[in-house]
């Protein structure tokens, strides 16, 4: 039960097979006290089956592009639960039109917005809610090997996720100072919601688990357990890196560019 007697925000639960489901699980099954949210209407019912699942006893309202929901979302658990100690940040979008064709042609208005959602959102959050956060507590968002390689299709996404791994070292030097540490995952390519919006998924999935040393893809378990130790006090002396969990893709990788 190595996370016994804490109590932390996960965002970006879509369902029972999105990477966030797999941390919130992980974080569960070791004795997390867990807060869900829920983008909106439309998504609060699937939501509020897995905090069923997961003995969740609130689930809240956030859209992360809103300043008032962030907030919001603070003073409610505030309210409700006090001070917390990690954050799960596993939110991430980009407009159609920013993952398709070049990306040389991406539009201002579709980088904006990849850009606000995908990285800013990760600052603001950590930003409002520094003075509900207990000491050493712990920060952790999703990233992607796009971030330092060229992933065919992946476009602003990939630009975005840079931006988010560079947000995660300053971050950690920021809040150091408290012992709260920042870190990110960098998954493999598993099979979400999220990512039926990348065009040849499929063949990235294929050539992935044809091709690393383990062949076989990453799972959202697996990702969830090593996301437990990064939020768990096994973690202490671990801040600002981006740990890979991905049955050693980025070790072969897509005959891409460096």
């Amino acid at each position: 039960m190595l996370m016994k007697g804490k109590k932390g925000l996960v965002i970006g639960v879509a369902n029972n097979k999105s990477i966030a489901y797999g941390i919130a699980k992980a974080c569960a099954d070791q004795g997390a006290d867990l807060i869900l949210t829920y983008q909106n209407e439309k998504l609060q019912s699937r939501v509020q089956k897995v905090a069923d699942e997961l003995n969740v006893k609130n689930i809240y309202p956030l859209d992360v592009s809103k300043e008032e929901e962030i907030i919001a979302l603070r003073d409610n658990i505030e309210k409700d639960y006090g001070k917390i100690d990690f954050i799960v940040h596993a939110v991430a979008f980009a407009p159609k039109d920013a993952l398709t064709g070049k990306f040389l042609n991406v539009s201002k208005e579709a980088f904006t917005i990849a850009m606000q959602i995908s990285v800013y959102s990760f600052i603001e959050v950590a930003q409002k809610f520094q003075t509900i956060l207990n000491d050493n507590a712990s920060l952790l968002t999703l990233s992607y090997l796009g971030a330092v390689r060229y992933i065919p299709h992946y476009n602003t996404m990939g630009v975005a996720k840079a931006a988010l791994e560079a947000s995660v070292r300053y971050m950690a030097v920021d809040l150091g100072d408290r012992g709260i540490r920042v870190n990110a995952i960098s998954a493999g390519p598993i099979k979400t919601l999220a990512a039926s919006g990348i065009g040849d998924f499929r063949k990235i999935l294929n050539y992935n688990e044809e091709n690393s040393p383990l062949r076989k893809n990453v799972t959202i378990e697996e990702v969830g357990n090593s996301a437990m130790y990064l939020l768990s006090d096994l973690s202490s002396a671990v801040t600002g890196e981006v740990h890979y969990v991905d049955s050693g893709y980025n070790v072969t990788g897509m005959p891409i560019v460096e």
